[in-house]
């Protein structure tokens, strides 16, 4: 059997699965039940300071290989939340509490209150597509990615991940100051900006007209960010997008990637997801007389 094991900065996983933003993560009880599926870590919805409500439906829709949301980051609100993590660290799992904010004071208050809460690690959301004033126009800017880990990092403990996108010109660019910003860990990809119109009524389907498109399709895309991101950074890396079998995990580790993030294939291949994808690892990782998965990370450069 093959070691899966894989750290990312003082984490240490069991195996590099993770449990995307977004999905089944709420609530205590459906983040339990991830983490009984095998995944390595669950991250939580992205939490900020007061609660929202989002977008009015329609807010997701299936596309030819993948989902099209513009959900507008409905969530209780930070100190509704915090029951939430104390229930799932009861479980001894490994929890990365995601944060989204307007600046760097918000992001602050929110990643000191997911630390007090008991999260082991805090995931920056810089990159939602679709929330103005929130995602990706902060994640597009170098200098205020910079400044936001900067401040995080200043006063927080635990380790600071932030999420980028690969709707900005020059990820590479961003995931650059994000490490200067003393970052201990880049996640790439968030869903691709995109929109799907209904040709009968002539008009967008999304209530908010543009979203977040993830799946299968934008795997290329976010193999290709991990890729330029290792080539320049010393940090660890987490890819996200379009993964559903070992073999996508394995792309992404070979990219660059410590560990992976997992979200929509659920939907695909149901809850044990992250049992299968290490199975079909350790498979490929046996025919080919790789002991450890560390062996992987980043071969592609060389």
């Amino acid at each position: 059997m093959a070691n899966l094991a894989t750290k990312i900065a003082s984490l240490k996983l069991d195996n590099p699965t993770i449990l995307a933003s977004g999905l089944m993560d709420e609530d205590a009880g459906s983040m339990k039940r991830i983490i009984d599926c095998g995944a390595g870590a669950v991250v939580t919805k992205s939490i900020g300071l007061k609660s929202r409500d989002g977008y009015p439906n329609p807010t997701v829709i299936e596309l030819e290989t993948g989902f099209l949301n513009a959900m507008g980051l409905p969530n209780p609100g930070i100190k509704d939340f915090e029951e939430e993590v104390k229930k799932i660290k009861q479980s001894n799992c490994v929890l990365i509490g995601s944060v989204f904010g307007s600046n760097s004071k918000e992001f602050l208050e929110l990643g000191s209150e997911m630390q007090s809460f008991g999260a082991d690690a805090l995931e920056l959301n810089m990159s939602c597509p679709h929330a103005k004033g929130y995602g990706v126009e902060i994640g597009s800017d170098s200098k205020l990615v910079k400044e936001i880990t900067s401040c995080v990092k200043d006063s927080i403990d635990i380790p600071v991940f932030v999420k980028l996108s690969s709707n900005v010109t020059d990820i590479k660019k961003i995931a650059m100051a994000a490490e200067k910003g003393n970052a201990d860990g880049i996640v790439a990809i968030n869903t691709v900006k995109a929109m799907k119109i209904d040709i009968d009524i002539k008009a967008p389907i999304l209530a908010n007209r543009y979203g977040g498109y993830s799946g299968k399709a934008i795997k290329p895309i976010g193999v290709r960010c991990v890729f330029e991101i290792a080539e320049s950074l010393d940090i660890p890396i987490i890819g996200v997008g379009g993964i559903t079998t070992g073999e996508d995990a394995l792309e992404y580790v070979m990219a660059g990637a410590s560990a992976v993030q997992i979200g929509t294939g659920i939907y695909y291949r149901e809850i044990d997801i992250f049992n299968k994808v290490c199975q079909e690892m350790n498979m490929w990782m046996n025919d080919n007389n790789i002991k450890k998965i560390s062996e992987l990370i980043g071969v592609a450069h060389k």
